[in-house]
């Protein structure tokens, strides 16, 4: 199959140009410019004139089909990928949930291949998850990374946190195998104080849960981590979810000290949305930990990507129904599921907010959206990059067009967005996996199984 992309403004992580790109057999045969010798019989052939030509999205970090106490998210990875790939998502790396108190880390990498395999519709793959720490799991790191998950997250809140010493074994484990972690960084004694002290008060609404989450309670947490790591001999390590300016502040002294091997996450919400959405009736939509911040908060982070200190903008995607799971927490913030979806509006909300309001340039949005991600965690060039011999992924995007983001448009299994109304300037017209159009208009053209598991090589250091 040949497919023949032309007269687009094709934009890669460095530069922007007009040109054409031929894709055969699912992969990037051919770019340059007056290639319409190859758009004869037998190829199919896109007209991109007038729009933007992007590598597919990258969202490493999403949680599909998560059981996160009593309650599941609502998109497994059928639902879940359709809205990825409804906004221009083309590969994921799923965050997997903890398994039986003392399982291997095998255990939950069996159960997600059978929840994803030949439900998923953008290609995939795992981060371990790390819930003990003894010379059996230390091993068994090692086997991950043959079977080609070379990630594995480290919580330092919830039932299942590693205490210092599991951490700084991870750590040097990890930076031998040429492996990256993946650190939530909380303060679990004092998130749990906190917590406990509101409700003990009374004071139960959501806007408490962002109160028992401050903003030092993150920091300390980020550059714990951080001094673990250069005990590590600067082992790779990477900071999910990065919420707020004194994490940034943390990470950036970090490197002027002349620490390496540091990456940074943060998420589409902390961007755009602020903590005042919890003062909002349907403020339960927004409980996430972290929690939403301030526009200081906001602001900080786009300087950070601008600035080349934050490399990836991901989703945390997680969803749970308003009118369900999240009514749980209706008179206890504690007892609320924590999530909220994502996956479906980033690229958007990127581009809108981020590249036509004039906070950083189309090039730094294919970074953090596609191209560092990609790097990180051992998928490029196969993906994030257009280049020959690269996967034909792509999204075609038109800067002309405006819409309002409403849940009617949607396409994940949860009952809201949590950008209703939200103005966005520019529209995915396409989204091509590997060759194959799975998105026209907003219209899901594909099906279950179209996306395989990708074997993710190790940190080139």
């Amino acid at each position: 199959m040949k497919v023949f992309v032309k007269n687009g403004t094709i934009v890669s992580a460095g530069e922007q140009y007009q040109g054409d790109i031929c894709i055969e057999d699912g992969v990037i045969s051919q770019i340059g410019k007056d290639l319409d010798i190859l758009a004869k019989e037998g190829v199919q052939v896109v007209d991109a004139a007038g729009k933007y030509v992007l590598p597919g999205g990258v969202d490493v970090h999403t949680h599909m089909d998560l059981q996160a106490g009593a309650s599941r998210a609502v998109d497994d990875f059928y639902d879940g990928t359709v809205a990825a790939a409804c906004g221009g998502t083309t590969s994921i790396v799923d965050h997997m949930a903890f398994g039986p108190a003392g399982c291997p880390l095998h255990y939950q990498l069996n159960e997600y291949h059978g929840l994803a395999d030949k439900k998923a519709v953008v290609d995939y793959g795992f981060h371990g998850t790390c819930q003990h720490v003894n010379s059996e799991i230390l091993d068994e790191l090692g086997d991950m990374v043959k079977d080609g998950v070379p990630s594995v997250k480290v919580y330092l809140t919830y039932d299942f946190k590693i205490d210092d010493d599991g951490v700084l074994q991870v750590l040097k484990r990890m930076k031998a195998l040429g492996g990256v972690t993946a650190f939530h960084c909380e303060n679990h004694a004092v998130v749990q104080f906190l917590r406990g002290k509101l409700v003990a008060e009374g004071k139960t609404a959501p806007i408490y849960h962002a109160k028992s989450r401050p903003n030092l309670a993150e920091a300390e947490a980020v550059r714990r981590v951080l001094y673990l790591a250069r005990l590590a001999g600067d082992a790779p390590v990477y900071i999910v979810h990065l919420s707020c300016w004194e994490s940034l502040e943390a990470v950036k002294e970090a490197r002027r000290e002349g620490q390496k091997n540091i990456f940074v996450e943060t998420c589409i919400q902390y961007l755009v949305l602020t903590e005042d959405k919890y003062l909002q009736e349907d403020g339960l939509k927004y409980v996430m930990s972290p929690p939403l911040r301030t526009r200081k908060d906001c602001e900080a982070l786009w300087m950070g990507i601008a600035k080349g200190d934050i490399q990836v903008v991901a989703t945390d995607h997680c969803p749970f129904n308003y009118g369900k799971e999240k009514q749980l927490g209706k008179d206890d913030f504690t007892k609320c599921p924590n999530g909220a979806p994502g996956v479906e509006e980033r690229i958007s909300l990127m581009f809108s907010e981020g590249v036509m309001a004039g906070r950083i340039t189309l090039e730094q949005m294919v970074q953090v959206v596609s191209a560092n991600p990609a790097r990180i965690y051992g998928l490029y060039p196969q993906k994030g990059s257009l280049q020959p011999g690269a996967d034909g992924d792509l999204i075609i995007l038109d800067p002309t067009r405006e819409r309002v983001l409403t849940h009617d448009q949607m396409h994940s299994a949860v009952d809201y967005t949590a950008y209703e109304g939200m103005k966005v300037k520019g529209a995915i017209d396409r989204v091509l996996l590997r060759g194959n159009v799975i998105v026209k208009d907003n219209q899901f053209l594909g099906k279950a199984g179209d996306g395989s598991f990708i074997f993710r090589k190790p940190l080139s250091l």
